[in-house]
Formats: C-alpha cells, structure tokens, sequence
C-alpha cells in the first residue's frame, strides 16, 4: 500500500506540473504543443537522472525511485497527448509539423535519458 501511496502522490505532482506547462507553454496561435514536448523531454531527462542515480551503487532508495520515476516522471510526462496531438496535426493536414513534432520528441528525448544517465554517470 505504502508503493502505491508514492506512485499516487509522484503522479499527482507532475500532471500537475504538466497541466501548468501545457497552460502557460502550448501555443494556441499556431497549435504547437511546446508545454507537452517540454513535459516530455524535462521528463526524460529526469527519469535518465533518477534511474541513473537508483543504478549507480543504490544511490537512492526503491521507495524514492517508485515517487520520482514511476509517480512523478509517469504523471509528468504523456504519451497520450503525445499521440492525440499529432492526430490533430494529421487531421488538419499539418504534415510538417507532424513529422517535426514526432521525430524531434523521440530523438530529443531519448538524448535527454542517455543524458541523464550520463551526467550520474560520469559527475
């Protein structure tokens, strides 16, 4: 019960933390998700850090990586919005933006967990 009470309470947090970037980031001007791309790659580089920190001599503890990894870095960041945005991209017909979108949170956002694992890694 005690790991799901973090999870719940990590989750909790970062959708918050989301929503306010999505709030303050997404651009209804043009229709251009910055708060979900930079939901997605602040989380991916903080999930390289938390796990690279759990890997690396137990640095942190299970309950602190079950809080930070699997609660807040889960509820942070989204593959649903993700994936419901570029179908809005699609539907529109928005093909670059589309494919620029899609490429660039995959590839930034795989360098930002090497990153992060890197940086504990290797500081």
């Amino acid at each position: 019960m005690k790991h799901f009470l973090l999870v719940f309470l990590g989750g909790g947090f970062g959708s918050s933390l989301r929503f306010l970037l999505g709030k303050y980031l997404n651009s209804e001007t043009t229709g251009i998700p910055y708060g979900t791309f930079a939901a997605n790659i602040l989380g991916s580089l903080l999930i390289g850090i938390i796990l690279g920190l759990a890997a690396k001599n137990e640095a942190i503890s299970q309950q602190h990586t079950l809080l930070l990894a699997t609660g807040f870095c889960g509820g942070f960041t989204t593959f649903s919005t993700f994936a419901y945005e570029n179908h809005v991209f699609l539907k529109s017909g928005d093909f670059m933006t589309f494919a620029l979108y899609t490429i660039a949170s995959f590839v930034i956002g795989f360098a930002a967990v090497f990153l992060g694992m890197y940086v504990v890694k290797y500081f």
